[in-house]
């Protein structure tokens, strides 16, 4: 009975989260409890340790700061200037309009790396574009909910952070782990919207003769170097601070936080309110994932101290599970869990649990962490539960229904699970770069 009572803990806690439960009070609440009943009054000895020695992560500083640049770019409408510069850059191919969703869902990823302000954000902003030019219903909100989920991948990323604080796995190794795979589905996405023009050119048609005519000339160059090229320094002083050598995730995520608040003064934007609204959502993206971090904290001292870690690994051992079945068996239970819970409860709930046995495995931690994050992304999108889906069909015209978002995201629900198994296949995708830079 008391070989199963971390299980009962994990089993209530998940239960409680389905029932709607507040994710940090369900957390904190429940594993308190238990913790009192199981191990007394000095349980609330150990807990106030556990918690300052998470809170004095350095590492996790970096986190309200990548939070702030994301909002600051959202909020100061730089985001709206270069998804209109990209869409006429790329307008006189036929799906140019889905090629530059893409193209500025990636841009934002590595800027934002929040899913639901991207996926709002482009919905807003592009999708009535996009039907108004005469594109496939489902084709445009496929290529938008699958684009607006690239910040859970593309480096800088709050998963990507959470992921390797979690798994005591460098944020710079996990970065850079990120980038090719993070790349190769931006091209998988580009190769399926080319290929869609070729077969159903109908479904992609060109941006009008008069609106590029109108947009060349000698004010094309000015708003690409403002609405493209000045974001993009900014990720490049961001990651290659990282890379280089420069700066921690942590500093660099500074330089991010300064650089936007800079960009946004000089295009004009910047005011105290924008500064005042900026803040106040930091704050709160901050606080409710530190909220989650310290019961995430309360509810791996019990599961620990009850051996529930133990526990499990004696278990899969035992049923003698081949390293590549239970990696699907974890994938598995991840993606399915995405349906229902945010990332952030599962990078803290179930990752925790199943690290150590896959120590016990010999698997790469970075590689693991790369597909972690894939499959946390893929879940976004998978309906009926994805909650990228529900984000774009909040700001969708009425003319949108659920069916067409369904129907629209299959082929890149399949694009994401050929990505997945590529990394899967070759390792050497998330492993490569981090090696070759730390080997130079």
């Amino acid at each position: 009975m008391m070989e199963a009572l971390p299980l009962i803990l994990f089993g209530l806690v998940f239960l409680l989260l389905m029932f709607g439960y507040p994710v940090a009070f369900t957390l904190g609440g429940v594993s308190v409890i238990v913790g009192l009943l199981t191990f007394g009054f000095n349980f609330l000895n150990l807990l106030p340790l556990r918690i300052w020695g998470i809170m004095n992560n350095y590492v996790l500083i970096a986190v309200p700061l990548f939070i702030y640049m994301g909002v600051m770019l959202e909020k100061s409408g730089l985001a709206e200037e270069l998804l209109e510069t990209m869409a006429l850059l790329f307008g006189r191919l036929r799906g140019g309009l889905a090629i530059s969703v893409i193209v500025v869902g990636a841009m934002l990823a590595a800027s934002t790396g929040i899913v639901g302000a991207t996926v709002v954000t482009m919905g807003l902003l592009s999708l009535p574009t996009m039907l108004k030019r005469g594109y496939s219903i489902p084709l445009a909100t496929g290529t938008i909910s699958a684009s607006g989920t690239l910040g859970q991948i593309i480096p800088p990323s709050i998963v990507l952070v959470l992921l390797g604080s979690v798994m005591n796995v460098s944020v710079g190794d996990m970065f850079m782990g990120a980038v090719l795979p993070g790349s190769l589905l931006v091209a998988l996405y580009l190769g399926w919207i080319v290929l869609i023009s070729i077969i159903k050119p109908e479904a992609t048609p060109a941006m009008p003769a008069g609106e590029l005519a109108a947009f060349r000339g000698k004010a094309m160059l000015r708003k690409v170097t403002q609405a493209f090229l000045l974001p993009f320094f900014l990720v490049l002083a961001v990651l290659g601070s990282i890379f280089a050598g420069i700066a921690s995730p942590t500093e660099a995520a500074a330089v991010g936080a300064l650089g936007a608040s800079l960009l946004t003064i000089a295009r004009g934007r910047f005011t105290l309110a924008i500064l005042r609204k900026v803040m106040a959502e930091t704050t709160y993206l901050t606080s409710m994932v530190f909220i989650i971090l310290v019961g995430a904290a309360a509810f791996g001292l019990v599961f620990r101290g009850l051996g529930g870690d133990s526990y499990l690994t004696h278990l899969i051992l035992d049923a003698q599970l081949s390293q590549g079945a239970f990696l699907a068996l974890v994938m598995i239970v991840i993606f399915i869990a995405g349906f229902f819970i945010d990332f952030i409860e599962i990078t803290f709930i179930i990752v925790p649990i199943v690290v150590p046995i896959f120590q016990q495995y010999d698997v790469n931690l970075l590689w693991l962490g790369i597909l972690f994050a894939m499959n946390l992304q893929t879940s976004f999108l998978t309906p009926p539960f994805g909650f990228s889906l529900f984000y774009l069909k909040g700001v969708a015209p009425p003319e949108v229904k659920t069916t067409h978002i369904y129907r629209g995201i299959i082929p890149f629900i399949i694009i994401q699970l050929i990505g997945l198994g590529l990394v899967i296949m070759f390792p050497e995708m998330a492993t490569w770069l981090p090696r070759a830079v730390f080997a130079r």
